[in-house]
């Protein structure tokens, strides 16, 4: 089967397509033939050796996909051949055949795509952990969302929205903020104001959730922008610099800063991903989930898929198609 493969940790553009054997089946798993696979910032940090999960080389990267069931591996599986699903294999998706575990596959509903269905697992789970879970959203709330034009930002903007949020989007440029507002955003806001324009949006009151896959030198100001009780999500730090944080700050106004850590929570919860999959469908159904599609590569392209989120291009989630 053709499979990409990480056999240098040099970034992007080492990332190979090759001739490698098919996965063997183990007990309690589905053998899913993709069809297409989801890309993210963690792939691009894997292809440089600096995730926090660092397997062996070589390897084949891609932690979500969506595709059919070609075979499950016990009498007693939910899923049967020709089953349309979405998976989380965590490493192995960028190949026309991948073995995943069952509790990390999930039935897709016929009116959804392999393409949305490949964009939502990483983003869309991340997201209502991080909303749901760590920062306990209520309807009527304001929610600012920054890189609110990529995968991350954009699930934001949709699961915050369908949660009676008001959203401002924060952006980098006019091309970034059209496709905040394609995915809903109430407001959108350029980042180099966005501390002023959430305080005037607000009426002086400021933000009750930040929403933050960013970092760098805007996480003062994140802080600055909270309303009373308010809450930073810190999800990652697309932009490299990890900043700290001076505890007196949060003192003030009585604000939190909140880790987002989805997969050290369904990694000691297997259970708790099939819990948000049923809480994530009928918005899917509903329409109030519909992932932006920035881009779709060819498998054969999946250095340049990389490059895209790597090089901060990304207009919306980008795919590998593979079949």
């Amino acid at each position: 089967m053709r499979a990409a493969r990480v056999t240098v940790l040099e970034g992007p553009g080492a990332v190979t397509v090759e001739e490698v054997e098919e996965p063997t089946l183990e007990p309690g798993q589905v053998l899913i033939d993709v069809h297409e696979a989801g890309v993210s910032f963690p792939d691009v940090l894997q292809s440089k050796g600096l995730y926090q999960m660092r397997p062996d080389l070589p390897f084949i990267p891609g932690a979500e996909c969506a595709g059919v069931v070609r075979r499950a591996g016990g009498a007693d599986s939910t899923f049967q051949p020709g089953d349309r699903v979405a998976a989380f294999p965590m490493l192995g998706a960028f190949a026309e055949t991948v073995a995943v575990p069952e509790a990390m596959v999930f039935p897709l509903p016929d009116s959804v795509s392999f393409t949305a269905g490949a964009a939502l697992l990483m983003n869309y789970l991340t997201v209502h952990f991080a909303l749901v879970r760590r920062g306990q959203i209520e309807r009527g709330e304001t929610v600012l969302v920054h890189g609110a034009a990529g995968g991350i930002g954009t699930a934001a903007i949709q699961v915050a929205r369908a949660m009676g949020a008001r959203v401002i989007a924060v952006v980098s440029s006019d091309e970034k903020r059209t496709v905040a507002e394609r995915s809903g955003a109430h407001h959108v806001v350029h980042a180099g104001g966005f501390l002023a324009s959430a305080k005037e949006l607000t009426g002086g009151r400021g933000v009750d959730i930040v929403v933050d896959p960013v970092g760098g030198d805007r996480f003062t100001d994140s802080l600055r922008s909270l309303a009373p009780e308010g809450r930073v999500l810190v999800i990652g730090f697309t932009a490299g610099a990890i900043p700290e944080v001076k505890v007196n700050r949060l003192l003030l106004n009585n604000i939190s800063v909140v880790g987002v850590a989805w997969g050290a929570m369904w990694l000691s919860e297997p259970g708790y991903l099939r819990t948000q999959w049923r809480a994530l469908v009928p918005l899917l159904e509903s329409g109030a989930v519909d992932p932006p599609i920035g881009s779709t590569h060819p498998l054969e392209d999946v250095a340049a898929a990389l490059a895209e989120i790597d090089e901060r291009r990304a207009l919306g989630k980008v795919t590998l198609r593979v079949r």
